[in-house]
């Protein structure tokens, strides 16, 4: 069967193809009893509009592109992070009629694909996600004019309209936690130095023990498992008698429990441990892991707000939800 024309919508309907395209785009102008009329003979017909030809005369496609920084192996890993906010974005644009369109862009080749499709008008606005140090991202797709906002405190710019977590309030909780608990060799599993959630964790980690007169003592990780089993046995060379850790991830905090098993530390009766997201993994370690709380979806769904609602004529004001500490046994 031919696929359903305007003409013959508006055949059926007996008003004009100008009359039927406006009424399928979404005019107000029309009078509702017409409108009634057209919708009638498109649901009777089955038409489906043409995306590329309604794009023309709306100029809007209908699609936000969700760039995340990071590499397949890295999405598509055991860190719920990343589905937590690709469904929570789904599931906020679905709500508004419109579609997520899923791009990585980890490298410079990845990086221009992603400039050349946003530049070529495929979607009408941008979230940017997992950002590292001085990605050109950030103002190579604002040159576009299209509305882009950042999901975390973006490091290369203080321009761009971005939602997060408290990241420093809420490390300063985990390691007040600590200190309360008896702890006094306190250490951290740090995130990247050039992702802002990992420094601003380890600000407030620093801060904390700076004021209790404690020195500190760090470790890189990146965000994975596997990091934070490494980061944890550098610690314990650099100090074997510490009794406390902060780690910038739960996933972290769960490779560092690892490895204080294998070199035969108790938890928590030997070293306590908090981690940072409170997945949904953090219940079920052994013992169950204390951590921060952050909102994840929520900051997601915060994200889609500002975007759709975003004035190009004025900066919006970033927005930060609160975090909370979840004590568990580790601690």
């Amino acid at each position: 069967m031919r696929r359903p024309t305007l003409e013959a919508v508006a055949a059926r309907a007996g008003v004009s193809r100008a009359t039927v395209s406006r009424v399928v785009n979404g005019s107000a102008s029309v009078n509702p009893r017409i409108r009634a009329d057209v919708l009638r003979a498109v649901d009777e017909l089955g038409y489906v509009p043409n995306s590329a030809a309604r794009s023309l005369v709306t100029q809007r496609t209908d699609a936000v592109g969700l760039v995340v920084s990071e590499p397949p192996s890295r999405v598509f890993s055991d860190d719920p992070f990343f589905s937590v906010v690709v469904r929570a974005v789904s599931q906020e644009l679905e709500s508004a009629d419109k579609q997520v369109v899923l791009m990585l862009a980890s490298s410079p080749a990845g990086q221009a694909r992603v400039e050349r499709y946003v530049a070529g008008g495929h979607v009408d606005g941008v979230i940017l996600l997992s950002l590292h140090g001085s990605d050109p991202l950030p103002a190579a797709l604002a040159r576009t004019g299209l509305p882009v906002v950042s999901h975390g405190r973006p490091a290369s710019t203080d321009r761009l309209p971005y939602g997060d977590c408290d990241n420093v309030g809420g490390a300063r909780a985990a390691v007040r936690h600590l200190l309360e608990r008896g702890r006094r060799r306190v250490a951290t599993i740090a995130g990247p130095p050039d992702m802002t959630a990992g420094t601003d964790r380890l600000a407030g980690y620093r801060e904390v023990l700076s004021a209790a007169d404690r020195r500190s003592l760090a470790a890189l990780g990146d965000f994975t498992r596997e990091s934070g089993a490494a980061a944890m046995r550098q610690l314990l060379e650099d100090d074997p008698d510490l009794d406390a850790v902060f780690a910038a991830t739960d996933l972290m905090a769960i490779g560092a429990l690892q490895t204080l098993r294998r070199t035969g530390r108790r938890v928590p009766d030997d070293v306590a441990v908090v981690g940072f997201d409170d997945i949904e993994a953090a219940r079920f370690t052994d013992p169950p892991l204390t951590t921060v709380r952050q909102p994840i979806a929520e900051v997601a769904r915060t994200i889609v707000h500002m975007l759709l609602a975003h004035d190009p004529d004025r900066r919006r004001e970033p927005v930060i939800l609160p975090t909370e500490l979840v004590v568990r046994e580790s601690t």
